[in-house]
């Protein structure tokens, strides 16, 4: 028989209707008279079970007729029911996929929850479903806790992480946060998903924060099936790698027997909650009907392996202490497997016929939140503002670089906003590698600004995991190719969390990333990386990326307060270059510095703006650029204007969101536009641009487009650092060139 589904189904109500089995022999011998578990409540987790095996099994047909676009289920799993109904609804549960019964007996927690009909609505991929709207068959819930995920590879452990952390550093800051203070962050996962980097970033930060002795109530609950789709998983490798790992209290639960994983659940517990420890919970479980129904598993298993794993089911184990306790007979078994699936194929029938998702507009339109997230912060007292910013208050009035303004500008924030918190590799003693955070550790103490692990994963990690409970996190990157090692946690965590939920989950924060290149003294892709792609095609996400000190804080505070009021995940590029540039065209000119801005001024979110509000009477070039190229264009535009040629300089700011309808009018008037771009060309944001002006050629008017980028090369050490980088000299001689052309055409 090829279909599992309906085998499992068949010999459960076989082996319960003989009442006498056989029954699979139990592998660990906690019994009721072992735990603190009241007969109706063992009931009650038996039902949570049985609804969702039945679930499983109706995906499989509703695929069948063309219904349903998801099956990976959670039979075989089922023993998470217990974890739910041991931890408090207002734990906040980072599930594993295959958590079916957890999120049903979790419902029965809150009154008005309907397990049954929200997981069909996923299932079919209705925009009635109350967590996704059709979006994605994701287990989560508002109510209950619980923030969907879609990570398969175990990239939702590192903010679980940071959640755990965040609770009794919300205490401490007296942060109005959403979990109450004495709570425990669950995390569920597979075992072949554990040998992923992030799962092991996550443990190791884990292990080291609580070696550190700072408070971590968190559970990770492991619910091993031994096999990674068609892979085992090596036998004891998982017992093996974590039974002594230091930080991590170890404890064993044998998955099919719910009495043993309800005892162990409630040492976890205890440990998390009562002592503040992370806890490593290894369920042993098995995967019954495949990956999922497009998975054949018997390419690679043998018939007689699937029919042993089939007959350890989860479900009949549970019925075999019903019956051998007496708390029910097998007709009592029977009854409720039946009335189950009666109610399940009843709901079904009007699940199937609710709408589903095909405007473009109305599936884009959850991709940002424009709901308050936070209360209005209150207003700092000038007392205090000037008792922080010390000998540095008489100085905000004189010009400085970028890196002393925005040291300055994140003094200010951490000031306004009470739950904003700087982090990340460095910042703390040291002040950053570059001295931007220099003295915010002695300002604002340890619990608001403090070095991370030497691991981006957990840096990001950590910051949503923040952000889901009341905080405001400014993470650090030190280096922009060091994001590579963890762009999923912004790709595909932060910045999907309000798309997966329409808009009910949101995790703020701006990522600080010291980036691009024109270094003197650095070279290779680490220290010199001169890309942004990685972010541009992430839907939602901010990427702000300032020219200058001023600039620079007014952007800042835009992006915190985009973050702050609506949720925002913002990347904010800070040019390493051009931190210390205090000069333009002569040594001692100060003409890169500015004055510290007034606290009321503000960028606003993806505004462009002229070079020194600049603009000639005849319009004939425009220069389009971000960044360092703002810089080089500045002096070409000095040294343009000697031969009497007049430019302008448009600095973009904001990489996304574009303003496209903005930059339409401000260059119409102009006969030639000369984009720089200083990322390299294929997959650069000159790409974007030219595009867009040449499909609104009609309404801008212009006669000539040119472009220079960096070439599509990484960038070498020394003196041929800047060889493949646009230079003041070539955007000098290309608008030359421009210019001079348009002259001789007209005569």
């Amino acid at each position: 028989m090829f279909n599992r589904a309906q085998a499992v189904d068949q010999q459960f109500r076989r082996i319960i209707f003989e009442a006498n089995g056989p029954f699979p022999a139990p592998q660990s011998r906690t019994r009721l008279d072992d735990v603190d578990l009241e007969p109706c409540k063992l009931v009650e987790i038996f039902e949570s079970q049985v609804t969702s095996r039945l679930l499983d099994i109706k995906a499989r047909e509703l695929k069948a007729n063309g219904e349903c676009f998801y099956t990976i289920g959670s039979s075989g799993h089922e023993g998470n029911a217990v974890i739910a109904d041991v931890f408090r609804v207002t734990d906040m549960a980072f599930l594993h996929y295959r958590s079916g019964a957890f999120y049903i007996q979790r419902s029965k927690k809150s009154p008005g929850e309907s397990p049954i009909f929200n997981m069909l609505l996923s299932l079919v991929a209705s925009a009635d479903d109350p967590i996704s709207g059709g979006r994605h068959k994701v287990i989560g819930s508002k109510n209950l806790f619980i923030p969907p995920q879609t990570s398969t590879i175990a990239s939702h452990l590192p903010k679980a992480v940071g959640a755990a952390l965040s609770i009794h550093r919300s205490k401490d800051l007296d942060i109005d946060a959403p979990m109450p203070k004495d709570s425990v962050v669950l995390c569920s996962f597979g075992d072949a998903s554990l040998n992923h980097a992030t799962a092991l970033s996550a443990f190791n930060t884990a292990a080291l924060v609580a070696y550190q002795h700072v408070k971590l109530p968190l559970v990770f609950v492991c619910e091993d099936n031994g096999m990674g789709i068609s892979t085992p998983t090596s036998e004891g490798w998982v017992e093996k790698n974590f039974a002594h790992k230091p930080g991590l209290n170890y404890i064993k639960a044998d998955g099919l027997n719910v009495l043993d994983v309800y005892q162990k659940a409630r040492h976890a517990e205890f440990i998390a909650r009562k002592r503040k420890k992370p806890v490593f919970l290894h369920i042993s479980c098995v995967r019954l009907l495949g990956h999922a129904g497009s998975d054949v598993e018997s390419s690679y298993r043998s018939l007689e392996a699937i029919e042993a794993m089939e007959f350890q089911d989860p479900l009949l184990h549970t019925a075999r202490i019903l019956l051998e306790e007496s708390i029910l007979t097998s007709t009592d078994i029977l009854r409720i497997y039946e009335d189950i699936k009666n109610q399940i194929d009843q709901v079904a029938l009007d699940v199937i016929k609710r709408p589903k998702l095909t405007d473009p507009k109305e599936i884009q339109c959850v991709q940002t939140n424009d709901q308050s997230v936070f209360r209005a912060p209150s207003e700092v007292e000038s007392q205090t503002r000037m008792d922080c910013f010390g000998r540095d208050y008489k100085k905000l009035s004189n010009p400085q670089h970028m890196a002393k303004l925005l040291n300055w500008g994140l003094q200010d924030i951490l000031l306004r906003y009470s739950n904003t918190l700087v982090f990340g590799e460095d910042v703390a003693q040291k002040g950053g590698v570059y001295h931007v955070t220099d003295d915010l550790y002695k300002k604002f103490g340890t619990r608001r600004v403090f070095n991370s692990p030497l691991d981006e994963t957990a840096i990001l990690g950590t910051a949503i995991g923040l952000a889901h409970n009341g905080f405001l996190p400014i993470p650090e990157i030190q280096f922009l190719a060091y994001v590579h090692n963890a762009q999923d946690q912004i790709r595909g965590e932060a910045a999907t969390l309000s798309f997966f939920s329409q808009r009910q989950y949101q995790n703020p924060m701006v990522v600080r990333i010291a980036g691009l290149a024109y270094q003197k003294g650095f070279g290779g892709h680490f220290h010199n990386d001169n890309s942004l792609a990685v972010f541009r095609d992430i839907p939602g996400l901010v990427i702000a990326v300032p020219s200058n000190g001023a600039d620079a804080v007014r952007m800042l505070r835009c992006c915190v307060k985009e973050a702050y009021e609506k949720g925002r995940v913002c990347v904010f590029i800070e040019p390493i270059a051009l931190y210390m540039t205090k000069d333009l065209l002569d040594e001692g000119d100060k003409k890169w510095s500015f004055p510290y801005p007034d606290l009321s001024e503000e960028d606003q979110l993806g505004s462009s703006s002229f070079f020194n509000n600049y603009e000639p009477k005849k319009k004939e070039l425009a220069v389009v650029t971000y960044a360092n190229g703002v810089y080089l264009s500045a002096q070409a535009q000095a040294e343009l204007k000697k031969k009497k040629k007049y430019i302008s300089v448009l600095d973009l700011k904001w990489i996304a969101p574009l303003n496209e309808e903005e930059l339409i009018k401000k260059l119409s008037s102009y006969e030639n536009i000369l984009i720089i771009d200083e990322c390299r060309k294929t997959g650069s944001l000159s790409e974007q641009l030219s595009l867009l002006f040449y499909q609104n050629q009609e309404k801008m008017n212009f006669k000539k487009l040119e472009l220079i980028t960096a070439d599509d090369c990484l960038i070498p050490l020394g003196l041929g650092a800047r060889a493949t980088l646009p230079s003041k000299d070539d955007i000098f001689h290309k608008a030359l060139e421009m210019l001079s052309s348009k002259t001789k055409k007209n005569k």
